[in-house]
């Protein structure tokens, strides 16, 4: 970061809120080195096919090409992770005993792929052969999206237990309070992380339920057989969804303690007028209050691992400013990681003038980047970024030239590979050839997970520490190129990394021209 930033950082930290108006006008025209490590990941919307399928009723062939597709598409744009809705009303974008087959996967509910095929393993198998994670995304208590539209006819919990549910509005869902729930969206997560190989398990904003103007949510009679020692409902409420979450760590902990556990909620905790912890914002259902969420409680205890607050506002936003929001939850992390929710799908679509600029998706990522407790961002959604609206999934990428490393979490594994072994190099005449073989057990039983390949010129000082030196990022235990022009010679530099993004030390090669 060069001073002049510095500088003019600084002074934006004394900007109040009323006054950060001006802050949207700024265009970040200062370089801000791109980290090394950055989680870079994107959400891929399965509900009413907002992302995928395009339609149901797809073959399976259509399905598989629509996924590699938007694969290939946001790893070229540089990102590394991805996050897929799996469950957006207790049913199922994978292989079932539990729930249905989704509608939105072949056109009727209960209905699997013709012939079978299991649309997350696949997705599973592509994400890793790319290197990529991919976190899977449940809505933990929806049953049905729509109860004028949808298709229910195979949905079990309707006929099974009608008395874990709640109807408010249009939607139909788990009541929170029921222990007997709590307990059921646990053996849906559980059957999950035992069956597939995913690195991460996400929720939703979606707890108790956004409120509807006038309209009380119908939990009264649970509130009064569960309640006792809550004198105040919401207390109650925030009671049981925190169990919940309680629940998912300690059981991920158990089974499988590599699997990251994150919420993604809505972006204000609490305003400043109603808290003096909470933000500078005015929003209308902040998540703590209407929706039962205390996200600050759960990272404080450590039961996430990450969390992703859906700031989906601009810059300088007179009741909710993004640069605001970006400080406060940098202050609120407690040592777990922050991936900024961005809103993607707002560009050119939202009455927010400062949505129909090029520069403002842009110029939030390098405002992120002026804050170290930020580790990376999540778009939301697949498509919007395909769609490139104004150049600016293009834009973005100029700002993630670099590959990016998914950041470390050491209160899950602090401990290193060793070093790749017997690192070698093949003469040809035109192309540089290395090859390796992967390293012996760390000390918790690890080997590499993938390796990284680092290129410099002869004359520097080899540091792994800096982004632009990383020329590979493979799980092969070889690595060729054309030997690279110019009359110095080069050395090259591999490490291992472990599953949860732990780095060996290097293993070095000079390579003469």
């Amino acid at each position: 970061m060069n001073t002049n930033l510095i500088l003019y950082f600084l002074l934006w930290l004394l900007i109040p809120v009323s006054s950060c108006q001006d802050a949207q006008t700024h265009t970040f025209t200062q370089s801000i080195q791109t980290p090394k490590r950055e989680f870079r990941a994107f959400w891929i919307v399965t509900l009413d096919n907002k992302d995928f399928p395009s339609q149901p009723g797809l073959s399976n062939e259509m399905q598989k090409e629509e996924l590699r597709n938007i694969l290939d598409y946001h790893q070229k744009k540089g990102m590394n992770a991805v996050i897929f809705q799996i469950r957006p009303s207790a049913d199922a974008f994978y292989a079932s005993s539990i729930e249905p087959w989704s509608e939105w996967l072949m056109g009727q509910q209960g209905q699997a792929p013709k012939p079978f095929y299991d649309p997350l393993a696949f997705l599973v198998d592509e994400c890793h052969k790319r290197n990529m994670e991919i976190h899977v995304w449940l809505n933990p208590y929806r049953v049905v999206y729509n109860t004028e539209v949808s298709d229910v006819k195979a949905q079990k919990l309707l006929n099974r237990s009608p008395q874990w549910l709640v109807t408010y509005g249009k939607h139909q869902q788990l009541n929170p309070g029921l222990p007997e729930v709590r307990a059921y969206i646990l053996s849906v997560i559980m059957d999950v992380i035992r069956r597939y190989d995913v690195d991460g398990v996400q929720f939703d904003d979606y707890f108790y339920p956004y409120k509807i103007w006038k309209k009380e949510f119908p939990d009264e009679a649970t509130f009064r057989r569960y309640g006792q020692g809550f004198g105040d409902k919401a207390d109650w409420r925030r009671h049981n969804v925190s169990q919940l979450i309680k629940m998912v760590h300690d059981s991920l902990q158990q089974h499988k303690p590599h699997i990251k556990f994150g919420v993604s909620p809505m972006g204000v905790w609490r305003n400043l007028s109603d808290d003096p912890r909470g933000s500078a914002t005015e929003a209308g259902q902040p998540s703590y209050d209407y929706l039962g969420a205390d996200v600050l409680a759960w990272l404080e205890a450590g039961w996430i691992d990450y969390v992703a607050p859906q700031l989906y506002w601009s810059i300088g936003h007179p009741r909710a400013d993004y640069a605001t929001l970006v400080k406060w939850w940098s202050k609120n992390t407690f040592g777990r990681h922050l991936y900024v929710g961005q809103a993607f799908y707002k560009i050119n679509q939202d009455t927010d003038q400062n949505w129909y600029k090029s520069s403002e998706i842009p110029n939030q990522i390098r405002l992120n980047r002026t804050f170290s407790a930020i580790s990376g961002s999540v778009f939301f959604r697949a498509k919007n970024l395909m769609d490139n609206p104004r150049g600016i999934t293009d834009s973005l990428h100029q700002l993630y030239t670099t590959p990016a490393i998914i950041p470390s979490m050491p209160w899950k594994d602090d401990i290193p590979p060793n070093a790749p072994q017997s690192l070698r190099k093949i003469r040809t005449p035109k192309r540089v050839l290395l090859k390796w073989e992967a390293p012996q057990e760390a000390q918790d039983g690890q080997t590499a997970h993938y390796y990284i390949i680092y290129r410099f010129l002869s004359s520097e000082n080899p540091n792994t520490a800096q982004a632009q030196n990383i020329i590979s990022i493979q799980k092969e235990t070889q690595f060729v190129e054309k030997k690279p022009a110019g009359s110095e010679g080069y050395i090259y530099a591999i490490t291992a990394m472990d599953r949860l993004h732990n780095e060996s030390e290097p293993a070095f090669m000079k390579i003469e021209q």
